[in-house]
């Protein structure tokens, strides 16, 4: 039945392989299950029935990746999406969230419309190849990045980031915040390890080897959990018994009408916007990564792919979070040789079984998740080397569509400066008819620039 649904042996995979890297997708991700309750949670809505939205909206969305497009690219409401939700609609421009989750519904409805007419597809098959593989590298750079802040290793400083420093983490000591960095920079290593010996599961290894040890630390006192700075217990707490927080605060609370049409329509285009570039970066990034590409630089059955983030957003509007999105940490699974829509199926469950195991999963430091983050992007840096740089008008557009991501922290800037570079400078050299560059990428040119001049 699963060799039928999902063609395995066509994709050169196994059922274990499979399952393997959609539990090591899920450990790399889970964390959107305590961050987003937090988020949102800020704009007044009810925090455990954030945390249940959460995980029905990453089952549906991620199983809809698996049915639609048999991919093994997992989704869940999206970090900074859910910030621009709560702290830019909500808490900065003053209105309800349920007009923001109205904002969100919408756009999910426009997406929908968008993925069937394939005009999302038309966009993700004008870019050119080099410019897919440089982004594809800048994401690896890009979620390197957030695993060293994550594991407080970068800090902020006076140089704007840095090496870790007590002094930048207020409150922190050597046995909060100072054994945490220490840990995640020997997880990194025991990962590297993993990896060079060609481990199976490494990344999944690296990931519980790093919480097992900062377990053993707390228990012998190294380790002394700081709540007050965000440093919890290592240690699942079922004191409370097991029990799935209840939708009804937020359940299908839609308001259309509190927000001025206008500054709807705004609110509703930056969402949009967001969304359907971070989601094309990410499936490019990671499909380029999976050699998912074909002989021209396409994603086979992307439609199904982009249909299942749009109706994930939709569905997730309706119970009460913000934009669903195709996850870049899917990668880590990826690496893990997940190749079809049974490594998304697996994430999805073990989603689904979070509800009544979430003292487990949150136990789960970002610390000992950094060092998949890390070793994740290393693999997806060395699409570098498949990138033309001896041809500039190819070369340096994929250069600033690379910087861009980790320097702006965002997928979504990368692909724009990419874009817009790539068109200025082919067409400033006489070499634009040459490149045979597409109509789309001429309007998605003039669409970005009007963003930066408009918005």
């Amino acid at each position: 039945m699963l060799e039928k649904l999902f063609k395995l042996k066509e994709n050169h995979t196994t059922v274990k392989t499979e399952i393997l890297a959609g539990i090591t997708t899920f450990m790399t991700m889970a964390y959107i299950l305590a961050v987003n309750p937090s988020v949102l949670g800020a704009t007044g809505m009810d925090q455990g029935a954030i945390f249940t939205a959460t995980v029905l909206a990453a089952v549906i969305g991620t199983v809809c990746m698996a049915l639609f497009a048999n991919y093994p690219f997992a989704l869940a409401p999206g970090m900074g999406l859910n910030a621009y939700f709560a702290y830019t609609v909500v808490i900065g421009m003053g209105y309800p969230w349920q007009a923001a989750l109205a904002a969100v519904f919408v756009e999910g409805v426009i997406f929908i419309l968008l993925s069937l007419f394939n005009i999302r597809e038309a966009i993700f098959n004008s870019i050119p190849t080099n410019l897919k593989k440089a982004v594809s590298v800048g994401i690896g750079f890009f979620i390197a990045f957030i695993g060293l802040q994550n594991a407080k290793i970068v800090v902020g400083g006076a140089t704007l980031v840095e090496f870790f420093s007590l002094d930048a983490v207020e409150g922190g000591t050597m046995h909060d915040v100072g054994i945490t960095v220490f840990l995640a920079i020997l997880g990194v290593l025991i990962t590297s390890v993993l990896v060079i010996k060609n481990v199976k599961g490494n990344i999944l290894w690296g990931i519980l080897a790093t919480w097992i040890l900062g377990i053993i630390c707390q228990l012998t006192g190294i380790y002394v959990p700081n709540p007050e700075i965000g440093f919890y217990n290592l240690l699942p707490d079922f004191s409370a018994g097991i029990s799935i927080p209840s939708l009804a605060p937020i359940f299908c609370k839609l308001n259309f009408t509190a927000i001025p049409f206008s500054q709807f329509i705004v609110i509703v285009f930056a969402f949009l916007f967001v969304d359907m570039f971070d989601t094309l970066g990410t499936l490019i990034g990671v499909a380029s990564k999976a050699d998912m590409l074909d002989k021209d630089g396409k994603l086979p059955n992307i439609k199904g792919a982009l249909m299942a983030d749009a109706v994930g957003t939709t569905v997730g509007a309706l119970l009460g979070t913000s934009t669903t999105t195709t996850f870049v940490e899917s990668a880590s699974g990826v690496s893990e040789g997940g190749r079809t829509g049974l490594t998304a199926m697996t994430t999805a469950v073990l989603f689904a079984l979070a509800l009544l195991l979430s003292p487990i999963f949150l136990a789960i430091p970002s610390f000992a998740t950094a060092p998949a983050l890390i070793v994740v992007g290393f693999y997806m840096v060395n699409q570098v080397g498949l990138i033309d740089f001896s041809d500039f008008g190819e070369g340096i557009p994929a250069f600033i569509c690379i910087a861009a991501m980790p320097f702006f922290y965002s997928i979504s800037e990368g692909i724009s400066m990419g874009v817009i570079s790539y068109v200025v400078l082919n067409i400033a050299t006489g070499k634009a008819k040459e490149k045979k560059i597409s109509i789309v990428m001429y309007v998605l040119a003039v669409l970005f620039l009007l963003k930066y001049f408009l918005i």
